[in-house]
Formats: C-alpha cells, sequence, structure tokens
C-alpha cells in the first residue's frame, strides 16, 4: 500500500468536497483505496486492520500540506508521434498522399521513449489523448494512453478512442498545393459526408451479413464512431469551420468534440445549443496562420460562462507538454474560474475523452493516478513533488 498523508487534496468529484485540508489517500493494487480526511497512517492501519507483515510492505509519504491532485490530463497532443528534435525520421503526424485515412492507428506511430514523455510526468501529466495531425480531411484512431513505460501496448487506457477530422486552412493548404482535392472547404465537407455515407452503407450491409459480404479494413474504423463508441474528433479554429462540423455530426447523429474551437468565444451560445464539448487551445502559440487569427486566452472562460463543457489542450508539439498546467492558469487569468480550470485538465478532461470511469479524480476504484505539487500547478513557480501513475511512483523531485 502507498498511504500519502497530510495532504491538500482537490478530488475533483461531484459527491466530495472540493478541497480536503489534511487529507489522505491510500493505494493498493494500483487502484485508489481509500479517501479522506484526518486519518493518520497509524490510526488508518488500526481501522483497515492491517497486520504487521501488510506493514512492512508499505510506502508512506507525507505531503507536508502540499497540493494533491489527481494526475493531469491533455485532451489532445501528438506526443510521441511528432517527436521532439528528430525532424523528417521522427514525424508520423500526417499521411499526407491521401485525404481519407480512417484506418490508421495512432498506437503504431507513438513512441513512448520521446522525451517529451519525461516531460509530461515531471509536470504531474499522468494521461494523454495522442493521434494524428490535421493535414487530412480524416487522419485516423486516436488513442487515450499513460505516460511512463516502454511498450505503447501496455500503457493504452482506451484505443481507438477518437476518430481525427480537419475542417479550414490544413487540408486546404496541403491537397490545393498538391493540385489535388480538397482545395475548398466546400471539397473537405462533401469528402467528408460522402466518406460517412459510404460508412454508413457498409454498417448497413456488415449486419445482413450473407455469404458474399467481405470485411473491407477502411469502413471498419468507422464503426465505433457510428454506433456512438468513440467521438469524431473535429480540428476547427474559425467560426465556420466550427458550424460545418456541427452541421455534419448532426446530420450523421455523431459525438464530437470540438478541438482548438479558437473562435468559440465568437459563437458560445450556439456551441452550448449544439452539446458538443470544446478542446481549447493551443492558446500558448503563435498566431502563425490566417486561421488562428482571433486566438486567445479568454475563450476558454467565455465557453465556460456559457454552460459548455471544455477541456484544455497544449497541442503539443505546438506548445509544449509541460506547459498544459500553465495554459490553464492563463485561461484562469482571462477569466476562467480557479477550479473550472483545474477541472479542464482533469475531470473534465477525463470525461470528454471517455476515460473518466478510471482517471481524472480521486476517488475509489479508479486508478492510481495523481501529483503532488508545492502549490497551485497553475502558477508558475510551482513544482511538481511526485507523480504517480497506477499506484507506482515515476517521478519524485529531489528531497521530497
Amino acid at each position: 500500500m502507498l498511504f500519502i498523508a497530510n495532504g491538500k487534496l482537490y478530488p475533483m468529484a461531484e459527491n466530495m468536497p472540493e478541497v480536503i485540508e489534511g487529507g489522505y489517500v491510500a493505494v493498493k493494487d494500483g487502484k485508489i483505496w481509500k479517501i479522506g480526511a484526518g486519518s493518520s497512517y497509524e490510526e488508518f492501519c488500526r481501522e483497515y486492520n492491517r497486520t504487521r507483515q501488510e506493514k512492512e510492505t508499505d510506502l508512506y509519504v507525507d505531503a507536508g500540506g502540499a497540493w494533491v491532485l489527481p494526475g493531469l490530463i491533455e485532451a489532445h497532443c501528438h506526443m510521441g508521434i511528432t517527436e521532439e528534435k528528430k525532424g523528417t525520421e521522427g514525424d508520423d503526424c500526417n499521411e499526407t498522399v491521401d485525404p481519407i485515412t480512417p484506418q490508421l492507428r495512432a498506437i503504431d506511430a507513438i513512441n513512448s521513449m520521446d522525451a517529451a514523455f519525461d516531460d509530461a510526468v515531471r509536470s504531474g501529466i499522468t494521461s494523454a489523448m495522442i493521434g494524428p495531425g490535421s493535414s487530412n480531411v480524416v487522419g485516423g484512431q486516436f488513442a487515450f494512453v499513460k505516460t511512463k513505460g516502454r511498450r505503447i501496448d501496455d500503457l493504452i487506457v482506451l484505443a481507438p478512442a477518437a476518430m481525427k477530422a480537419a475542417f479550414g486552412e490544413n487540408p486546404k493548404v496541403n491537397y490545393g498545393g498538391q493540385g489535388r482535392s480538397p482545395s475548398t472547404r466546400m471539397a473537405i465537407a462533401a469528402m467528408l459526408r460522402k466518406e460517412l455515407f459510404l460508412a454508413q452503407a457498409y454498417r448497413k450491409r456488415k449486419e445482413r451479413g450473407g455469404e458474399g459480404f467481405e470485411p473491407d479494413f477502411q469502413y471498419e474504423a468507422w464503426l465505433p464512431v457510428l454506433e456512438g463508441r468513440i467521438p469524431l474528433k473535429a480540428h476547427v479554429h474559425r467560426v465556420d469551420d466550427i458550424f460545418t462540423a456541427i452541421r455534419i455530426a448532426k446530420e450523421f447523429g455523431l459525438r464530437m468534440t470540438l478541438d482548438h474551437c479558437s473562435e468559440g468565444h465568437l459563437i458560445a451560445d450556439e456551441i452550448r445549443e449544439s452539446g458538443f464539448p470544446a478542446i481549447v487551445g493551443p492558446d500558448l502559440a503563435s498566431r502563425n496562420k490566417i486561421e488562428v487569427q482571433n486566438t486567445a486566452f479568454k475563450t476558454a472562460g467565455i465557453l465556460y460562462a456559457h454552460g459548455v463543457k471544455l477541456a484544455i489542450t497544449t497541442d503539443h508539439p505546438v506548445s509544449l507538454i509541460a506547459s498544459l498546467p500553465l495554459c490553464a492558469g492563463l485561461a484562469v487569468k482571462s477569466g476562467l474560474p480557479l477550479m473550472a480550470g483545474l477541472r479542464a485538465i482533469t475531470i473534465h478532461a477525463a470525461q470528454i475523452c471517455s476515460v473518466s470511469e478510471r482517471v481524472g479524480s480521486l476517488e475509489a476504484g479508479k486508478d492510481a493516478d495523481l501529483a503532488i505539487f508545492d502549490g497551485n500547478p497553475m502558477e508558475v513557480f510551482t513544482r511538481t513533488l511526485m507523480t504517480v501513475i497506477d499506484g507506482k511512483i515515476v517521478y519524485r523531485s529531489d528531497g521530497f
């Protein structure tokens, strides 16, 4: 058992207080076993009849009043699939020879030995949604993974976790520059509609079955989306692209997340009415293309005030993964409430990524992913003191 005592706990759970002063977290077999206030290690052991033999294998950590949160969550990034400092050799983010590639799987390209994974762990980030980029109309399947380990297969929480689709500038520039379609927003929408239409027809043929049915690898990838098990992950910046994504998702009855949502603050009421959540960012980046000219840290706060569920993203490597809590802090500085900022990188990110039954809050039965900070993690001088993933201490700062 790992027993963390004397923490300032931020459980991020709906049925618990926002803050538990002098709290403890007991971890057993990789899961959160108990969480509460005021109990010392010896009192806890007496209450739960810990034997001498069990106590000999326990690990005790005194948080000393430090902040204890669920492990932070990056809801949209390309960590390990666009590796740092490796140029073309380490870039597997976009298959830019075919605008429709739903069959691609992020897990086949994520290199968990990328230095960004260590940066994530040292920042208290314990899991991330990772997938293809936005050069294609349909880019392929995202995966939700833990951030510590050598073999990607051992890190998977959910795969596939989402299907990437991109609207606007990136597919236009990539394929229009090759003299191919799509070179307009109309073509992007038309190609996605056609793909979804064909996928629906394939699903009906498969349901009917019969001797002549032949599985199709490309359309098999769409079944989790059409069945509502995973969302369409829509790369959208501009207002018109956001509306097009909403229009198509409604036409086909799809779940969807609005990723980046850079001009979402201009149409906050309409986004709320759509019912789709937003993954906002990267705001800690230059406005290096036309469609991000209205990017601002205020977007998250305005969307939240209008009732939109949201997460914050770095879009690593556009902004570095370690800046995730800082990005949330800058959103708080620009109007997002403090607790909403913390939820945007913990429980709300988990809910949007469809993994909240395992991560995102400190609750009994969930994965023992947590981080200890010497203050508010959204403040620039705050240090990560310890990171725990699946009940194992994977990072501990010097002197703690």
